[in-house]
């Protein structure tokens, strides 16, 4: 069911696979239309085949449904395809998919379910009297179809497609009718009683935006459709009492299901009549009876249809001996990084083999998962790397165990703890609020809260090394509780936890439900907590939370304590047979030895000046005789001496290509660095950037201008240059010797004492643990991206230059980079740093340089260029009235809070954004995004015309 919040958009339906398989005759008459013949429109774009479409309403048994019909041109009889659209949405979010399909030589149908677009009849969460019969209608008329092409009389070959809402009707028409040859479900259920009602908890959240989302508001029969798949249609918000949700809903859910929700929604707990209603409605009802080829693709970032669900498809519809192919993709409900043009190429190779019967067709692996590959340099997106496996691994995978402490240091055993249920379940810890959690991500603001008092807590030690979580963690637990009826509702997640042990990530924003009954004396469970794919670095501790509460779901009113202690070790699934994509090495690493002796000696005959190539420039000053601010939680790092003159001072700065006397790469560039500053060079591609910091150091000659670095001119080969450390357009290894050995062969060429490395700080700063010692040949992208940021900081330079310095990093590691750039610039130390991650310059610098086609376009401090950096803008769905206006206004933390078009601008007076969301959803402000109030983007693209 897939809900429309502002960003971002969740991936769309596409075909599917078939198999052959027994028929039966569809029955006659099945179908009547209305009005004749439908309107026919064609199009064509790109030189491409037009594509005919047919619009016509359908007259099925208390409903009109409205649908499209899209066919190219060609004699031949082709395969169908079916495509379902999201939860609140229409047939209008897939008619691009559609006419892709229609090209690649299928026959597609798409249509708006009861209660949404122009279709009629009342909403019934895929009822199989209802929207599941409309399916088997829907393929009555496709059997009809001329150009269509049959298996048997009225047996169309045919493929099912959706996301969410409509990839459960996939799976649904699979089981109902046996005319379906193929099916591909992205980001669905398999049981929505066990999507709603997890282990016996209410999802009160996602359920109320759903009753939000199918609302009366705007959305009657045959009128066009006000809400989509990403946006609610209705002003009550997530934080709406679930009766209001309801009461603006039930004009168009069907009766029963509006009693079910209201009953739920008012006790906060879910009875046996509702898992009944919802599972009659469910994939799951009709397990033994799909059997056709189905390609299941899953979103990670997704806490209202987790892992958990796909898991339940594939082992179902592998036991009815049906081919299953499983795909965990990047980002689902909850947000997150999209997938779509992989998972339709993916799709369509699926339909090309089970529905066209090409065997040569490519569908991939039988399981595959997207992880982070850091940030791609070009553009600022989210690179990702997939990885493989010959066979699905489940998610209870061969399994590690870690021993648990009490919280805090990992150390002795863990006892039991003791924690209260607040009196109204209030406040509640936050995970994921839908729709937001990726937006405040990104905007530096972590969601994840456990108030004191109402969790327990239990670290691991160390990890010795990197381990990789694919599956379900579990834990065996004791739980006591004092409550009146003897139970506990309890909320599991691990965090990742980094060495200094503040820092904590919650993967996926994801948490565990658990209803603990009879506990009055001591019950002993399993909790399986949430299904991730996630890399824990060596150094950083598992660290297992069980709270009382959490904002998504509903907890017990009444007061209560609850006493938990663990029996045994966590266990972590770990999928060895899962293997990430290699980033590709440089040719010239796998030259022969003999190629590695020759690239030494270059290295041994560099000077002080410390370059090695384009890659690295820096060394060491001469006087640091103060204690200054420690950087990666290393010792003190010593002070830069005051210097003759600022960092860098660039006047006139011209550089013209080598072909051609009026094309400029940088032209009249003039700014000038303090010390102290973390300077962001930003620019689109071509803008000039680099070509300025090869000028900076000395690698090539400008044909005008001047670069003074602490007073002194900038030539090749520059004493002064011994001051700079540089990491630009990638460091090169040698990749047979281990990361410490790099560096120590790296500083003895610089001819200085070994004691002036200040190995130790760089190498706390690189944080690769046990992988130092390992050879270079053997680490990830994001490892050498770390060794030569390493390497870059050897000596301790007073002016530090990166480029791209989070390319190949994941989220973590990105957020260990930007304390790090600003606890050494702290110490006196100036960083300029170049990227195309505009979100983490904002958070990391302190001053931006703009260039863009070669030339200065602004230059000054962050927030002057961005207009403010404390105010976040509020997205809310629907007016804010002037009381609620009043009342964020006077809450702790805020300064100031004023209504604006799109909702509210609240300007922080010490609290942080997700304090801040929590009180919101407190208050019950409908809210659909948070964001700064101007945001680097913003002035970025303002002022460079749009060009980037």
């Amino acid at each position: 069911m897939t809900l429309r919040l502002p960003k971002p958009r969740l991936p769309l339906p596409r075909p599917l696979p078939r198999h052959r398989r027994s028929r039966f005759l569809a029955g006659a008459a099945a179908l009547a239309v209305v009005a004749g013949a439908g309107t026919w429109t064609a199009a064509a774009s790109g030189g491409q085949p037009p594509v005919r479409r047919e619009d016509r309403v359908l007259d099925m048994p208390g409903a009109g449904i409205d649908t499209s019909y899209f066919t190219a041109p060609g004699p031949e009889k082709r395969p169908a395809v079916l495509l379902g659209h999201g939860f609140g949405g229409s047939k209008d979010d897939v008619r691009a998919q559609a006419e892709r399909l229609a090209r690649d030589g299928y026959a597609v149908l798409t249509w708006s379910a009861r209660g949404f677009g122009r279709s009629g009849g009342q909403i019934g969460l895929n009822d199989p009297e209802y929207e599941v019969k409309d399916v088997s209608r829907l393929l009555d008329w496709l059997a009809t179809r001329p150009e269509v092409r049959l298996d048997a009389a009225g047996d169309p070959r045919v493929g099912v497609a959706g996301a969410s809402y409509g990839g459960a009707v996939a799976l649904l028409a699979a089981g109902y009718d046996s005319r379906v040859d193929a099916i591909a479900p992205q980001i669905t259920y398999w049981s929505l009683a066990d999507s709603l009602f997890p282990q016996g908890v209410f999802k009160k959240l996602w359920a109320g935006l759903f009753f939000t989302t199918g609302s009366a508001g705007g959305m009657q029969p045959g009128g066009p459709a006000e809400a989509s798949a990403d946006r609610p249609s209705t002003a009550a918000g997530p934080g709406a009492p679930a009766t209001v949700a309801a009461a603006t809903a039930c004009g168009r859910f069907r009766p029963e299901l509006c009693a079910m929700y209201e009953r739920v929604a008012a006790s906060g707990m879910p009875d046996a009549e509702a898992r009944a209603l919802l599972e009659r409605r469910s994939p799951s009802a009709v397990a033994d009876r799909i059997k056709v080829p189905a390609l299941i693709v899953q979103g990670q970032d997704d806490s209202l249809f987790p892992l958990d669900q796909a898991d339940a498809m594939a082992r179902a519809v592998a036991a009815n001996g049906a081919p299953v192919a499983v795909d965990w993709a990047a980002g689902g409900h909850d947000g997150g990084v999209r997938e779509a043009g992989r998972v339709e190429a993916r799709v369509a190779a699926w339909f090309d083999r089970h529905l066209k019967g090409e065997a040569g067709a490519d569908t991939g692996p039988a399981f595959r998962v997207s992880r982070s590959g850091g940030i791609d340099s070009t553009d600022g997106a989210v690179r990702l790397r997939g990885a493989t496996g010959e066979g699905y691994p489940g998610l209870t995978a061969s399994r590690r165990e870690f021993a648990l402490a009490n919280g805090g240091g990992g150390r002795g055993q863990a006892r039991e703890q003791t924690f209260a249920n607040p009196a109204g379940g209030t406040p509640s810890a936050m995970s994921s609020v839908p729709g937001i959690g990726g937006q405040l991500a990104a905007f530096g603001a972590g969601l994840a809260l456990d108030f004191p008092g109402q969790h327990a807590r239990f670290d691991t030690e160390p990890l010795p090394e990197e381990v990789r979580i694919t599956g379900t963690p579990t834990v065996t637990l004791t739980v006591r509780s004092t409550a009146a009826d003897g139970a506990a509702v309890l909320f599991g997640k691990v965090y990742d936890v980094g060495p200094d042990g503040r820092q904590q990530v919650l993967p996926h924003q994801l948490v565990a439900p658990l209803r603990v009954e009879d506990a009055g004396q001591g019950r002993t469970v399993e909790l399986r907590l949430p299904a991730v794919d996630h890399a824990v670095q060596a150094g950083h501790r598992l660290r297992l939370v069980v709270a009382a509460t959490d904002l998504g779901y509903a907890s017990p009113a009444a007061p209560a304590s609850y006493t938990v202690a663990v029996q045994g070790p966590l266990a972590v699934p770990v999928a060895d047979g899962v293997r990430t994509a290699a980033a590709g090495l440089p040719a010239w690493t796998w030259g022969l030895p003999v190629g590695a002796v020759l690239v030494a000696a270059a290295l041994l005959g560099i000077r002080r000046s410390g370059r090695t190539g384009a890659a690295t420039a820096h060394a060491q000053p001469q006087d640091r005789p103060q204690p200054g601010a420690p950087a990666g939680g290393a010792a003190p790092l010593p002070v830069p001496g005051p210097g003759d003159g600022v960092p860098l001072d660039i006047r006139g700065l011209t550089k013209r290509y080598a072909k051609g006397q009026d094309r400029y790469a940088v032209r009249d560039l003039s700014f000038r660095v303090e010390r102290g500053q973390v300077l962001g060079l930003l620019g689109p591609n071509g803008a000039g950037k680099t070509t300025t910091l090869r000028m900076l150091m000395g690698l090539i000659t400008p044909d005008a201008g001047e670069i003074r670095v602490f007073g002194h001119p900038v030539r090749p080969g520059a004493p002064v240059l011994s001051r700079v450390g540089a990491f630009v357009e990638g460091a090169g290894f040698l990749p047979h010797l281990s990361g410490r050995a790099n560096l120590e062969l790296y500083w003895q060429a610089t001819g200085r004492p070994a004691t002036d490395a200040h190995m130790a700080e760089a190498l706390e700063i690189a944080g690769l643990g046990d992988a130092l010692e390992r050879a270079v040949r053997t680490y990830s992208q994001g490892m050498r991206q770390r060794l030569a940021i390493a390497q870059a900081m050897l000596g301790l330079p007073d002016l530090l230059i990166l480029d791209e310095p989070t390319n190949g990093l994941d989220p973590p590691q990105i957020r260990e980079m930007r304390d790090v750039m600003i606890r050494y610039a702290a110490g006196g130390r100036t960083v300029i740093v170049s990227s195309h991650l505009l979100s983490e310059v904002e958070q990391s610098c302190t001053h931006l340089v703009v260039m863009d086609r070669g030339r200065l376009v602004r230059a000054g401090e962050v927030g002057e260029i961005t207009g403010g950096g404390d105010t976040l803008l509020v997205v809310v769905d629907g007016p804010v009235d002037e009381i609620t206006v009043a009342k964020v206004a006077a809450l702790e933390g805020v300064g100031s809070a004023r209504a604006c078009e799109e909702g509210l601008l609240v300007r922080l007076g010490g609290a942080t954004a997700a304090e801040l969301v929590a009180e919101l959803v407190r208050l019950e402000v409908p809210v659909s995004g948070v964001g700064p109030h101007r945001r680097l983007e913003d002035a970025f693209l303002t002022l460079i015309g749009g060009t980037a």
